[in-house]
C-alpha cells in the first residue's frame, strides 16, 4: 500500500506550489522586460545628449540596478506567499506582512544596488537624500502592488477551488439522496406489486390453473430480472427491456384485453448502459396515468434507437393523455433527478403528446456500450 500523505507534507507541497506560482521563468521574464522598457523609456531622451558609449554604459548600469530591486522584490513576494499558505494566514494579515516585507526589501535594495555597481554609498548619501527616497518610493510601490496582485489571484483561486469542491460534494450528496429515495420508493412499491400478483396467481390457480402457472412463470422472470437491478448502480438496455417485458406480461394477465404491448429494440444496442429501473418507471407511469383511467385500456409501445452519440428510449401509450398530475409523479421526479446526478445536462426526460392521443415519454442519455461478456 502506498504511504498516505501527512498533513505536514501536504502543507509543504502547497507552500512550494505557492512559491513557484510567483517565482518562475515566466515571472522572471516579465520582470526583466518591464525593467528594460522602464529604463529605455527614461533614457531615450538622453540618446542625443551624450556620446553613445556613455549613454549605453549608463543605461546598462541602471538596468542592472533595477533588476536587482525587481528580482529581490519578486523573491520576497514568493517567500511571503509560501509562508502565508504554510501558516494559513488570514488575507488581511498576509497583506500587511507582504507590504511590510516589500517596504523593507525596497529600502535594503537601494544601498545594495550601489554596492554591486561599485558606487561608494557614503558620498552618494552626502549628495542628497533625493536619490534614496525616490528609488525607495518607486520600488516600494511596485513591490506592494505586485504582492497585492499575486495575493488577490491566490485568494480568487482558493475561493474558486472551494466552490468547485462544494459543488462536487453537493452533486455527490444529491446523487446519494436520489438513490436513497429510489430505494425507499422501491421498498414501498415492489411489495405492493408482488402481493397483488401473488393474490392473482392464487385466484387463477383456483379457477384456471394453466393461467396461474403462466402468471407465476412471468413473475419468476420479472424477479430474476428485477432483483439484480435493485442492488446495482448500473444496468444494460437488454436487462431493462427484459424487466419491462416481464412486468407488462404480468399486467396483461391481470388487465387481459385492456392491455397490449410491443417492444421494438435495436439488437446492436442491447449492451448500452442505462440506469436501473428507469424504463420500468416510464412503463408504470404510462399504465397508471394513461391506460388505467380508460375503461377500454390501451397499448404500450417501447422503442429504442441510436441518435448520433445518444441512446434514445421511448415509451408510447395511446391512453388518456396529459392530466394535471401525469408529469409530476414521484417516479418521474426521481428519474429526472437521477439522470441529472449521473449525467448532468447530457441526459433528459421529456414528455410529449402523441397523435391522435396518448403520451410519448422519451429518455436521451449518452450512448455507452458495456464490453461483451461483462457481467
Amino acid at each position: 500500500m502506498a504511504p498516505q500523505p501527512t498533513p505536514l507534507s501536504a502543507t509543504g507541497s502547497a507552500a512550494r506550489a505557492a512559491f513557484t506560482r510567483v517565482w518562475n521563468l515566466k515571472s522572471i521574464a516579465a520582470v526583466f522586460y518591464f525593467c528594460v522598457l522602464f529604463i529605455v523609456g527614461r533614457y531615450v531622451m538622453y540618446f542625443h545628449a551624450m556620446p553613445f558609449e556613455e549613454w549605453f554604459y549608463s543605461l546598462t548600469r541602471w538596468l542592472r540596478g533595477n533588476l536587482i530591486s525587481a528580482l529581490l522584490l519578486l523573491m520576497s513576494i514568493a517567500l511571503v506567499e509560501a509562508y502565508a499558505v504554510a501558516r494559513s494566514l488570514r488575507p488581511k494579515r498576509a497583506l500587511v506582512l507582504g507590504i511590510s516585507v516589500c517596504l523593507l526589501v525596497a529600502a535594503a535594495s537601494v544601498p545594495l544596488r550601489l554596492w554591486v555597481g561599485g558606487v561608494p554609498i557614503a558620498p552618494r548619501l552626502a549628495e542628497g537624500i533625493n536619490f534614496f527616497t525616490s528609488t525607495f518610493a518607486i520600488w516600494a510601490a511596485l513591490g506592494s502592488l505586485g504582492f497585492w496582485l499575486f495575493s488577490s489571484t491566490r485568494e480568487d483561486e482558493s475561493a474558486r477551488a472551494t466552490l468547485e469542491g462544494n459543488e462536487c460534494r453537493r452533486q455527490s450528496l444529491q446523487g446519494q439522496m436520489v438513490e436513497a429515495r429510489l430505494t425507499a420508493l422501491q421498498a414501498q412499491i415492489e411489495p405492493h406489486f408482488l402481493f397483488n400478483t401473488l393474490a392473482n396467481v392464487k385466484r387463477l390457480y383456483e379457477t384456471t390453473p394453466s393461467q396461474g402457472r403462466e402468471m407465476l412463470s412471468s413473475l419468476i422472470n420479472y424477479l430474476r430480472a428485477a432483483l439484480p437491478s435493485m442492488r446495482q448502480s448500473g444496468s444494460t438496455l437488454a436487462r431493462e427491456l427484459e424487466l419491462a417485458r416481464s412486468f407488462l406480461t404480468i399486467l396483461k394477465m391481470r388487465m387481459r384485453e385492456r392491455l397490449s404491448f410491443t417492444i421494438d429494440a435495436d439488437p446492436a444496442l442491447e449492451n448500452a448502459r442505462i440506469p436501473p429501473m428507469v424504463l420500468p418507471t416510464l412503463v408504470e407511469n404510462a399504465i397508471k396515468h394513461g391506460l388505467s383511467p380508460l375503461p377500454q385500456g390501451g397499448s404500450i409501445d417501447i422503442r429504442t434507437r441510436r441518435a448520433g452519440d445518444e441512446l434514445v428510449v421511448e415509451v408510447h401509450d395511446n391512453g388518456a393523455g396529459f392530466s394535471s398530475s401525469a408529469g409530476s409523479g414521484v417516479g418521474l421526479a426521481n428519474t429526472r433527478s437521477r439522470l441529472a446526478a449521473l449525467y448532468g445536462g447530457r441526459a433528459s426526460l421529456q414528455l410529449a403528446s402523441a397523435s391522435p392521443q396518448g403520451v410519448i415519454a422519451s429518455i436521451r442519455l449518452p450512448l455507452e456500450l458495456e464490453p461483451e461478456g461483462a457481467a
